[in-house]
Parts: C-alpha cells; structure tokens; sequence
C-alpha cells in the first residue's frame, strides 16, 4: 500500500502550488474514489493499477492543466476497466469531469470487424470529444506517455503494435498542438521498440559525439551570453542536444550520415521581444559564419502548430555546426507545452483569438471527414497531414499557405478553397507552367489556373496524385454529388471486376442477395448507393474482402440444395417463353441469367436454382466452372439449347466507346431506326480521358443479328469499339 500512495503523496504535496483548497479537496477526493474502484487490479508490471492514474494526473500537473482536467485522469479507467458507470462520476464531479471522462473512454462494446476499424473509431470518437473540450486529447496524450514509459512490462507484438500507433498518431497530434516535450518523448520510446538497433546506434554515436567534444555546449553558450548581455541583460540562453527520433528522421528515412546533420546541437535564446529577437540574430551571425539555406524565419511565418522562432544554423571556430534558436519567453511557452501553455501561464483560455486559431484544424478536418464512408480516412489523414515537416508557399498576393511536405499543386488548391480545388485546369509555379502532379517546396509562389466553366470538375485521376487527405475527400464528396449515375455505373464495373479476381460466381437472386448483405455491411440504404460509393473511391473492396468471402460462404451453405430440393418447378404452361429446351425435362420454367445476356446462336449451359427453375448461362459466362466436374456441385448443372422453332426478341446490351462529339448520338439512333431495332434502355458516362461510354440494350432476335448490328454501328465516324456485356 505504501509503494503508490507515496507516489500520490508527491504530487499531493505539489498541488497547493496551483489549486485552492476547494480543487485540492475535489482532486483528492478523485483519487480515493478511483483508488476504491481499482482496488484489487494489477498492471502488467504487477504494481496496483491505480499507479498507472496517478502517475498521467502527474504529468497533466507537470504541464500545467487544471484541476478538472487532474480529476478526469484520476478516474479516466474507471468506466472502462471498473462497475464504476458514468453517471456516478457525473453526480459526483459534475458534468465537465464526465465529459472528459467519456471522451478518453475507448470504444470497447462497439462491434468492428478490424482492429483498423477500432483503432479508428475511438481516434475519430476523441476528435469529436476534444472539438468540444481540447482537454480530452492532452489527457490521452498524457495517458498513451505513461503507458510507452511502462512499455517493457508487455509481450513484443504488444510493445511493436502500440510504438507504431503512437508514431503515426499520438506523436503527430502532440506536434499539431505544439506539445514538444510530450511529442519527442513519445517519438524516442516508440522508436527504441520498433528499432533497438537503430536507436542503439544513434544513442553511441551521440556518446562519442559528446567525449570528443565535451565542452562544446557549456563554453558556446559562455560565449554568447558575453556579447548578448551587453545588449541584452535579461536574455536567457541554453542548449542541448537533439532528439534520437529526430536524428533517426535523417540518418535513416533522409539516407543521411551522422556528419551531415548539421543540428545535433542547439543553442536557444529566449528573449522579452520580437525585436530583441532579430536583434540577437545580427549577433549571432556577426560572431559565427550562416550555413546558406539554413536559415527559417517561424516567427513571420508561423507553423500549423502555432510554432515561433528564428532557426539558422551556424559553423563555430572548431569547425562544429550547431543551430540557434532565438523567440521571446512567449512563444518558448507555446513551443514547450503548446495548447498546455494556455493553462499553465493563463494566456486566457476563453475567448483567445489565437486559441481559436490553434483549435480552428480540428474543426476543419471533423467536416472534412463527415461525408466519408470510410471509418479509417480520419487515421489517414493523421498519418499523413500531421507529418512534422510542413511547407509554406505563397499565393500571388503574398498570403502565406501552410502544406504538409509532399503536397501538389491541387493539394494546394484544395487549401485556399474547395471551389479553387474543382475549377482547376492548371497552375504556374514562379511564374512557369508545372504539371499537376508537381509538388511544392518552401519559398513558392503558386498562382492557380481556374475554369469559368459551371460544369468543371476535377478528374478521377487526381485522386492517385493528390498527397493530403482533406483534397482527397473533397475530390471524393464532388463525384458523389455531380455524378451518382456515373459512380453507379463506374462502381458496378470495379465489383464485377472484383467478383471475378476472387472468383466469386453466384446467380440472380444469390448475387442480389450478396451485394445487399455487403451493402448493409457499410450501412447503405440500398445496392445503388454502394455502387456509388465505390465509384468515387470511398469504399474499398480491398478492405472487405474477408467479409465478402465470409457472405460468399455464407450464400453457398445456404443455396446447398438437399435431396428432395434438385427438381425444377413445372408451371401449366408447355413452353418456355425463353425460347430454351431442358434436356430430358419438359414445361419447365427458364430464365436467361443477366450476368452473361444469352442469345440464340451462344453455346449455353443450364443451372438447377433453389426453386426457381433453371438460370440459363453462356458456356463461357465467368460464372460458368471451366470444369464442371471440378464445380463444386456438378449435378445442378445440365444441358440446355435453343428452340429453333420459335423465333423471338431478346435483349442484348453492349457498351459503344465514342468520342464525345455533338451529334453522334442522334447518328446512332438514326442507323438503328434503320435497321428497324429497338432501344429497350441506354446510359451515358463519360471516361478518365473524357472520351464517353454508351451502354445501350437493343431487342434483337440472335447472335448473328446482334453481329450484325454491331458491325454497321461501327462504321459511324467518332465509335472507338464496341463490347457485347451482361446487363
């Protein structure tokens, strides 16, 4: 008992410091009630679980958070890992503790498919908790912190997958709220798991670093504390070494040696002004040689983060490279402990218009996220858009715009407006006409290049260049809005395509079923929708295929006819109207199956349905085994052939590449009324390369008339090809 409540015994001796004696009794109150509630629970460490909130309530009190936000990290596991409910913290803290309480809780009941899919509910579930009260995120942040320092206690796979959740999320949104103490951190644990012997290197490498130059630090900042506080008497100035994440970035993702980082040491210079600032970097280049290129001015162009400071980087008389930072005492507190700050050193916290600012990213990427279907977009956008490494470019008025690195010229239109991003047809880079998968680099000047055209619309293959999320959903919501019957049409393409990679082969209602159970797999009302949806690119048959081969399974079980089932139906009347003769059977009931569109003169197959007669298939449908001794139930299928004696209409559906010229289609219509054949139902999409597809189903009366047809359409001027399809 005396281990941990020595421990609370530390940071309640603290906590005068801060809270009046009100707060100070609600905080411990907090603590006895989760002690309570955790009594008997253990961490993988063996030590009692209640170490584990007292010791995130530390950190909180470290940078500097309230008393609120204290209490929730006392009890942030008792709803989720104790019978403690919500209500009983709402009653007993108030409202704004359970809300934050409620917003760290993970989505433990809710029934996901992939540990992807979790991990992205609870990441999107925490987005729209801290959109309400950012607190929600510094309190998970302080958790996922204490969790990595206690990561040894877990089994490997443990410790690799939480190392890579906290490097492609956690440590990116620490670094979009400017917490760098926390960020760095959570980056140099993640990094000694996933890489022991990369970190291991780099960890000797700075050892020796410092044995050959063991003084560098100590007498360089002598050195520039003589000239500054002659100047500037209240300058404060330190250094240290850089971060092993951060030199891991460079040495292995840059390919660069250990020599070549020019930043492995840093001297800081905290001032009272901007001025004062600026003033000290006229000193520190007149002392020191400037490396050109090195030079970064955040202080006029801010980070995303809200980050400030002057950065160059300098050569010292031994030859020894080092950086300078120089920003007032201000922005150190911001670039320190971030959001955090606003707490710590009652920046005012309520109505700040630069606390607005720094909040305004999260609103903007929950709307860019609202129209998506894909549960995981919000961790991509996190993986990608949060990447430390920004650019800024600048527009043809000189406003400055903000990009993650790698970005392209449509990723930039898409960050000055959604409207810029959909009228693009080019853009001019200083001035020069670039390609639209051109990326930008810091310094630019990018003038975009817009259609007056009310119709423009950006193109599908955008979506393979663009690098940032948000421009990617935009591209996406666009095609979902403008252009339903052509993503129903693109889409029922893509999953056919899909069925036949995964050789997945089901007839009329089975195949009805089947798209329906997948459709409702993803919570759309209906079978049109999801082909929609999978036009514009939001649902990836890649993702579902575990489930679409489950269903498949699912549907054959279901479909095994037992022994009194293999018979056919026999309706009053003599003849099929299809026009088909079933081998050994006579007055059965037929169908032409639509996946392959059979005519009079095609080689066809039968196949026994559950109940509905017999499915008659072209022998070399994709959905016909090439093998039917190898089907998996060869008896349901048998021969079948065409009545010669009764002549009728049958629908034929072919998809015409054209041109898109005016009045080709009126030219098709004509040479059809021509030919005296019917138009039974046509549809008109246009391709990546803006030429058109006319899908269109005629009555025609076999295969040779079809041939036929085909052949004269063919001779129109603008017609490309023409393809015989399924309906």
């Amino acid at each position: 008992m005396a281990k941990y409540d020595d421990k609370f015994s530390k940071l309640k001796k603290k906590l005068p410091e801060q809270f009046s004696e009100e707060e100070y009794a609600q905080i411990i109150s907090a603590y006895e009630f989760a002690n309570k509630a955790h009594l008997g629970q253990c961490r993988y460490s063996g030590e009692p679980y209640i170490m584990h909130p007292v010791a995130v309530a530390d950190i909180l009190f470290e940078l500097g958070m309230d008393h609120e936000s204290i209490i929730a990290a006392l009890l942030h596991d008792t709803v989720e890992d104790t019978d403690t409910g919500l209500e009983s913290i709402r009653q007993e803290y108030g409202e704004d503790v359970a809300a934050l309480v409620d917003g760290v809780t993970k989505l433990g009941k809710v029934p996901l498919e992939t540990w992807e899919e979790r991990q992205a509910e609870n990441i999107r579930k925490m987005f729209i908790a801290m959109s309400q009260d950012i607190r929600v995120v510094i309190i998970k942040l302080a958790d996922r912190l204490h969790n990595m320092r206690t990561l040894e206690h877990m089994r490997e796979q443990k410790r690799r997958d939480k190392s890579l959740e906290t490097l492609e999320i956690y440590a990116p949104i620490a670094h979009r709220l400017g917490i760098r103490t926390v960020k760095e951190e959570l980056e140099d644990i993640a990094i000694q798991h996933l890489d022991a012997i990369g970190y291991k290197e780099i960890e000797e490498l700075l050892k020796e670093n410092t044995k050959l130059h063991p003084d560098f630090i100590p007498e360089t900042i002598k050195d520039i504390s003589a000239r500054i506080h002659k100047t500037i008497p209240t300058a404060k100035i330190d250094g240290r070494q850089k971060s092993i994440h951060g030199i891991y970035r460079k040495m292995f993702i840059q390919n660069r040696e250990f020599d070549e980082i020019y930043d492995v040491y840093a001297i800081r210079i905290l001032v009272e002004s901007v001025i004062d600032c600026y003033n000290c970097l006229g000193i520190i280049h007149d002392m020191y040689h400037s490396i050109p290129g090195r030079f970064k001015d955040y202080i006029s162009t801010p980070k995303s983060n809200m980050y400030q400071s002057l950065h160059s980087t300098v050569i010292s008389s031994e030859g020894i490279p080092f950086e300078v930072q120089i920003r007032t005492f201000e922005m150190h507190y911001t670039a320190e402990y971030g959001i955090a700050a606003h707490w710590k050193y009652k920046l005012g916290v309520s109505g700040s218009s630069k606390f607005e600012e720094r909040l305004a990213w999260i609103r903007q990427l929950l709307e860019t996220q609202t129209d998506s279907d894909d549960v995981e977009d919000l961790v991509k956008t996190i993986k990608t858009d949060f990447i430390p490494d920004d650019v800024f470019v600048f527009t043809p008025k000189g406003d400055v715009i903000n990009i993650p690195y790698g970005s392209t010229v449509i990723d930039f239109a898409y960050a000055i407006h959604t409207q810029v991003g959909h009228k693009m047809t080019g853009a001019k880079v200083d001035g020069r006409i670039v390609p639209i998968d051109f990326k930008l680099k810091t310094g630019q000047i990018v003038e975009i290049l817009r259609s007056s055209d009310p119709e423009k619309g950006p193109s599908r293959d955008w979506l393979e260049i663009v690098n940032t999320t948000g421009a990617k959903s935009k591209i996406r919501n666009w095609f979902k809005k403008e252009r339903k019957a052509e993503n129903i049409e693109e889409g029922k393409a893509i999953f056919e395509k899909e069925l036949r990679r995964n050789n997945i082969r089901l007839f009329d209602e089975e195949l009805l079923f089947f798209i329906k159970r997948l459709a409702e797999r993803r919570n759309f009302d209906n079978t049109d929708d999801f082909y929609a949806a999978i036009g514009y690119g939001s649902v990836s048959l890649d993702k579902l295929q575990p489930f679409m081969k489950d269903e498949y399974s699912r549907v054959l079980k279901a479909s095994e006819p037992r022994s009194d089932e293999i018979k056919i139906t026999k309706p009053s009347r003599k003849r099929s109207s299809e026009g088909i003769i079933v081998e050994g059977i006579d007055h059965c009931l037929v169908k032409l199956s639509r996946c392959c569109n059979p005519l009079p003169g095609d080689d066809i197959i039968g196949f026994i349905t559950r109940g509905h007669g017999v499915s008659v298939h072209k022998r070399d449908c994709i959905n016909v085994p090439a093998d039917l001794k190898k089907a998996l139930e060869p008896e349901r299928w048998i021969k079948v052939k065409w009545d010669k004696n009764i002549k009728e209409e049958y629908s034929a559906t072919m998809d015409i590449y054209c041109l898109s010229r005016i009045g080709l289609m009126a030219e098709i219509s004509t040479a059809l009324a021509n030919m005296h054949v019917d138009i039974r139902s046509l549809s008109l999409r246009e391709t990546k390369d803006r030429n058109k597809v006319l899908t269109m189903t005629i009555a025609v009366n076999g295969v040779e008339h079809l041939n036929s047809v085909i052949k004269y359409l063919k001779k129109i001027n603008g017609i490309l090809s023409i393809e015989r399809t399924g309906i």
